[in-house]
């Protein structure tokens, strides 16, 4: 009988909630993706790009225009300098670079120190490399690390630390202080970080984004993931990127040529032009701002209490006034009976249920009023 690499791996629960909600005709604020549409300028340049005949293989680390966007991008953004041609790879999803950078550099019995409520592909991808998770809680209600704890459990075996900010599904940000503790930290038992920043732009009320590629003995030893899909509205055409250091991108793409070898060319045309043009991903801060601000607004009479979300497009709910119900079945339930589905978080905390669900206010205004409308029922 077929042996399994993943015999207890659960069905995502974003899969899970998504069908309850096509089942039941739910608003669906779980699955973290945008209800409206792209740019048309930005679905325009794919068209043209696939009428130009752009259709064929791309070059295995993605377009060179591409490349030295992103390149651009981040020296711009975080004053951070990394080589298009040895540094940048396109990958076919965050997902896919994360899983990628894993396999190339996590053998049979590493450690890798993760951060819960984890994002749940970073999991089974340790896994799947022989590698051995190690969850270390976020601190509660305020969603931050105990960097005491971290060190505490670093062992001979430790090999990398996953981090993920902006975060899903708290939307907290790791401060300039967390970044230096995990620089030390790092440094001290060269260790490898993977930093997924795939909410980078999507920052409130003047904080700002700390991207590991700012901190020299970070990006030294850091692969950081970033997303298309995610900054442009446009989740289902799986494009995003990894940066990383030559001899780690080396090892990289050794995995990347096999597992997916290259990206889709046409869409990698069209969002080289796009970028261009900054503003298109400056504003989004501002854009995503104010939908958090007008779904907390609608609610704020509601029973249930929270503290506005730091960045990304999720607002974590706390509903303790409302029911003792597990998030799960509360979660549910709503989705059933009131026809609105959320994402319980316990499912990403081993077992801690703070009683609070995660709502994606990526939607169009009238989806936010609507689900505005349901929650203060409750």
């Amino acid at each position: 009988m077929t042996r399994s690499k993943l015999p207890e791996n659960p069905r995502s629960i974003f899969a899970e909630m998504t069908q309850l909600a096509i089942q039941h005709g739910a608003l669906n604020m779980s699955q973290g993706f945008p209800s409206f549409p792209a740019s048309q300028e930005l679905k325009e340049l794919a068209s043209q790009a696939i009428l130009e005949d752009h259709n064929q293989y791309a070059p295995m680390t993605g377009l060179l225009a591409l490349r030295v966007a992103i390149s651009q991008m981040f020296e711009s953004q975080h004053q951070a300098f990394y080589d298009p041609n040895q540094e940048i790879c396109v990958t076919a999803g965050a997902t896919q670079g994360i899983f990628t950078a894993i396999q190339a550099t996590v053998f049979k019995g590493d450690e890798v120190i993760l951060f819960t409520p984890a994002y749940d592909c970073y999991e089974p991808a340790i896994k799947v490399a022989g590698g051995i998770p190690v969850k270390i809680p976020m601190r509660l209600p305020d969603f931050t690390i105990d960097w005491d704890q971290v060190r505490d459990a670093i062992t001979s075996k430790t090999k990398m630390i996953i981090i993920n900010s902006p975060h899903n599904p708290s939307g907290k940000l790791m401060t300039h202080e967390d970044m230096l503790q995990l620089e030390k930290i790092a440094v001290e038992n060269d260790l490898i970080v993977l930093s997924d920043e795939v909410y980078e732009f999507m920052v409130f009320d003047d904080l700002e984004h700390r991207s590991a590629s700012r901190y020299p003995g970070l990006k030294e030893r850091s692969f950081v993931m970033g997303s298309f899909g995610k900054t442009f509205h446009v989740t289902g055409w799986k494009t995003g990127f990894c940066l990383a250091p030559p001899e780690l991108m080396k090892e990289f793409l050794k995995v990347h040529q096999q597992v997916v070898f290259c990206v889709n060319q046409p869409i990698q045309h069209a969002i080289a032009h796009y970028l261009k043009q900054p503003q298109h991903y400056l504003d989004l801060g501002e854009f995503y701002q104010r939908k958090r601000d007008l779904f907390l607004n609608l609610i704020k009479d509601s029973r249930f209490q929270f503290t506005p979300s730091e960045s990304t497009y999720f607002q974590l709910l706390d509903y303790s006034d409302i029911t003792d119900e597990s998030d799960l079945a509360f979660a549910k339930a709503i989705t059933v009976n009131h026809k609105i589905a959320s994402i319980p978080i316990s499912v990403f905390m081993q077992g801690r249920d703070p009683k609070m669900l995660r709502f994606c206010f990526a939607k169009e205004d009238e989806e936010l009023v609507a689900a505005a409308k349901i929650l203060n029922e409750l």
